[in-house]
């Protein structure tokens, strides 16, 4: 079998898995930029909104951090995957841009 990986044949954002006779392209996690592997262990750097902690790549909770993110007033933060979202409080509405008492 000829290893087709050693030429590095895929994309940035994928890794090379040898097969018998071929090789096929995997898409890294979303936590990488670039990878040697399937996981959040396997990235070469960070994708932006995750940290490495140990050998993997950590969401950072952007709701946790020290200095609010989401200033507006009646306005929540959410955590999503390397990133955040502002909402409205409970009990309030978006009308364009501006959280209002429902």
């Amino acid at each position: 079998d000829l290893d087709e990986c050693a030429t590095s044949p895929c994309k940035d954002h994928q890794y090379c898995l040898n097969t018998d006779g071929s090789f096929s392209c995997k898409g890294c996690d979303a936590s990488c930029v670039g990878c040697t592997g399937e996981g959040s262990d396997k990235c070469k750097t960070c994708a932006s909104g995750y940290m490495k902690e140990g050998e993997k790549c950590t969401d950072i909770d952007e709701c946790n951090l020290p200095e609010k993110v989401c200033v507006k007033e009646n306005q929540d933060c959410v955590n999503t995957p390397g990133s955040y979202k502002c909402v409205c409080s409970e009990g309030f509405e978006d009308k364009d841009g501006t959280c209002l008492q429902t």
